[in-house]
């Protein structure tokens, strides 16, 4: 199982929200090359960098930290928030981004979505499937739809897509346990390789996605507030 430690960027710092919920930001590094390169050293492979400025805004806002990341660690990154655009995905692989998540964009402008499958190799793009109470979540989960999730990454498979990353956002930043349910209902429905995110708060909480079938598993505010120590985590890579 991939192991994908989390940086959350605002205004070029690395931060954490709760529930999604800008008004929760806590910043945790003015620079987030620095925990980048502490991932690294810890032999970790892979990391899960988001734009929320960009998820906020509707475009990529932060790429020149996504560059400085990709340019001074050798970390396989995939990279989300305010990719809109023919030109934004461009932009995100041209800063270093092995593979681009496409969240709100795929709920609102689905044939963007399906061309950039039939352009791109199947696993440069990942789809974005957050949600609350079982309903998709977009523009940085500013907003609600009626949209089941389970119906929405079925869809997608049907149109080549393999690797999707759901987050569930009730349980995102609190610590309590990631959402079991839910995820081995994803993966009873529908075959995916599925990134679990949010909620994760001990290094049980990542065995048992382990044990769930989850293909990688997203770890932010447990890093940061001591919870999951990177040396527990370099023992799993």
């Amino acid at each position: 199982m991939k192991i994908i430690p989390a940086i959350d960027i605002i205004d070029g710092k690395c931060v954490r929200l709760t529930k999604g919920d800008y008004s929760t930001q806590k910043t945790y590094n003015n620079h987030p090359v620095e925990v980048a390169k502490e991932f690294e050293a810890a032999g970790i492979k892979y990391l899960h960098v988001v734009d929320l400025d960009g998820a906020k805004s509707g475009n990529i806002v932060n790429h020149k930290v996504l560059k400085a990341i990709a340019n001074q660690t050798s970390l396989i990154i995939d990279f989300g928030g305010g990719v809109k655009t023919d030109t934004d995905l461009q932009l995100a692989f041209d800063n270093g981004a092995s593979q681009v998540t496409a969240g709100s964009i795929a709920v609102k402008s689905p044939a963007v979505v399906y061309q950039w499958i039939k352009t791109y190799d199947a696993d440069k793009i990942i789809l974005g499937a957050d949600c609350m109470d079982r309903k998709i979540a977009i523009q940085g989960w500013q907003d609600n739809t009626e949209i089941d999730v389970i119906d929405f990454i079925t869809l997608y498979k049907s149109k080549g897509i393999s690797n999707v990353i759901c987050t569930d956002i009730a349980k995102d930043g609190m610590l309590q346990g990631a959402a079991n349910d839910l995820y081995t209902d994803i993966l009873s429905a529908v075959k995916v390789n599925l990134i679990a995110s949010g909620g994760i708060a001990t290094i049980d909480d990542v065995l048992q996605m382990q044990q769930l079938g989850c293909e990688g598993v997203i770890i932010g505010k447990a890093i940061y507030e001591g919870r999951i120590t990177l040396k527990q985590l370099s023992e799993l890579c």
